[in-house]
């Protein structure tokens, strides 16, 4: 029984920061290399930007970017090319449009 809820509250705990990203200056700093598509449909995630870190619970999209590396649950860098890329993302105007497309892409931000 105690075990259970220690792996309960760790499993939350990776989960709750799992969002928090920091931009970092090269690719191979990077957890993830990410590439901004034009439109939603070519995407794997839909990110809504929060203006808090206490809103970037969960892996939904709603992402929190962090002033430095060591605040960031992962680190990601922008590729100039989709083909570099390990995630598509568009950015979405409302927080309920964050979402994941492609669900088998999911676990690069745990």
């Amino acid at each position: 029984m105690r075990w259970s809820l220690v792996l309960m509250f760790m499993g939350c705990v990776l989960h709750s920061f799992s969002q928090k990203v920091f931009t970092v200056e090269y690719a191979s700093q990077a957890d993830v290399k990410l590439f901004v598509v034009e439109y939603a449909s070519q995407a794997d995630l839909c990110v809504f930007k929060v203006d808090y870190a206490s809103r970037a619970v969960g892996n939904e999209g709603h992402w929190f970017w962090t002033d430095y590396a060591s605040q960031a649950e992962k680190k990601v860098f922008f590729v100039d090319y989709a083909s570099q890329a390990d995630l598509k993302i568009f950015f979405v105007e409302y927080a309920s449009k964050a979402k994941w497309l492609s669900q088998k892409k999911r676990h690069l931000m745990y």
